[in-house]
């Protein structure tokens, strides 16, 4: 059990990363972006092509990233330029991003145009270089000697992934609320509450969008280039979903986290990643369920997300007016007594 909710814990601090561009789009800026499901082995494919050819794990990360950005600004363009509904531009980046992720992926072999696949089993990653320092810290065995002292006799071979990618995570979003702060992105947030109002102040508000998108794919390119590298795969369908995990760590994390501010809600959207990690998790241990369930499995969770706040709110509401009907019903009583004493 503890290595299953160590596991979700660590997939779902890299999968936060994604959220947190799925909010951009879908929060700030209030963009259905369709994309994600394409940027996310877009970033994956690139990260492992570049790694299978050689190139340092950290460079191939950063290049995944440049190829979301471009994804994303490509749907801008779409939408802005090309007037295409936001929602069909999203879809058709998609569709086209499948198989230049296919040609991307095809790089690595000499026979083919495109490939579906590439395994990274014995290649160098992040995390092995990474862990390849880090062993010789000997926290590991302080770490695992403790969890055994607790009674906990399955323990994690190393803490060493869980202690980079949350440490990567952390600076992504303390830069996100900062530039979320700053004049451009106070005119992201506001173009996405109201184009009218910041076009009557002389803003750009399609560069602002084709940067939002941009910035949002980034994002969860990066997050497919970490997977691709903590998982040793990259895979052309991968991708499928990503939407609605995407989603669905947005809406959980809001639900029990809330909106107030921005620090609070880029802090919502990366708890509600890894809370979705954990149910989805617990749920896949369940007998009668199959890793073949995870697409339903994370349906329904995204069904009870949306229901469920609405649900609680509309009790509160009845309490409330409940509340306010028995005060009002003691109120008149009272003054009806004072009027016949006068």
């Amino acid at each position: 059990m503890f290595l299953a909710l160590f596991g979700a814990v660590e997939q779902g601090i890299i999968y936060a990363i994604m959220a947190l561009g799925v909010y951009l789009t879908f929060r700030v800026l209030d963009f259905p972006d369709l994309t994600v499901d394409g940027s996310f082995v877009t970033g994956a494919a690139t990260a492992a092509t570049m790694v299978l050819l050689g190139y340092h794990p950290i460079l191939a990360t950063l290049v995944a990233i440049v190829a979301g950005f471009i994804a994303g600004c490509m749907t801008g363009i779409l939408h802005t330029k090309g007037k295409i509904n936001p929602l069909l531009s999203g879809i058709l980046m998609m569709i086209a991003l499948y198989s230049i992720n296919l040609r991307i992926m095809g790089l690595t072999a000499e026979n083919t145009i495109g490939r579906p696949n590439i395994p990274l089993l014995n290649s160098e990653t992040i995390f092995s270089k990474f862990q390849a320092f880090w062993s010789n810290l000997g926290i590991d065995d302080a770490l695992n000697s403790l969890l055994k002292g607790l009674g906990i006799q399955q323990v994690p071979g190393t803490w060493s992934v869980l202690i980079v990618i949350v440490i990567i995570t952390i600076l992504i979003k303390l830069v996100a609320d900062w530039f979320l702060k700053t004049e451009v992105g106070l005119a992201i947030r506001a173009t996405g509450d109201n184009k009218r109002m910041i076009r009557s102040f002389s803003a750009n508000t399609d560069t602002l969008i084709i940067l939002g998108l941009g910035l949002s794919n980034a994002l969860v390119a990066f997050s497919g280039a970490l997977i691709a590298q903590y998982s040793k795969f990259a895979d052309v369908s991968m991708g499928i979903g990503m939407i609605v995990i995407g989603l669905a760590s947005v809406i959980i994390g809001e639900a029990i986290f809330g909106t107030k501010t921005i620090i609070r809600t880029t802090f919502a959207v990366i708890a509600g990643a890894i809370i979705y990690r954990i149910i989805l998790a617990l749920a896949l241990r369940v007998d009668f369920l199959d890793s073949g369930d995870m697409k339903l499995i994370t349906a329904i969770i995204v069904i009870l997300a949306l229901i469920l706040p609405q649900l609680i709110n509309k009790r509160k509401e009845r309490k409330r007016k409940a509340k306010r009907a028995a005060e009002l019903t003691e109120i008149k009583p009272v003054e009806q007594g004072g009027k016949g004493l006068a």
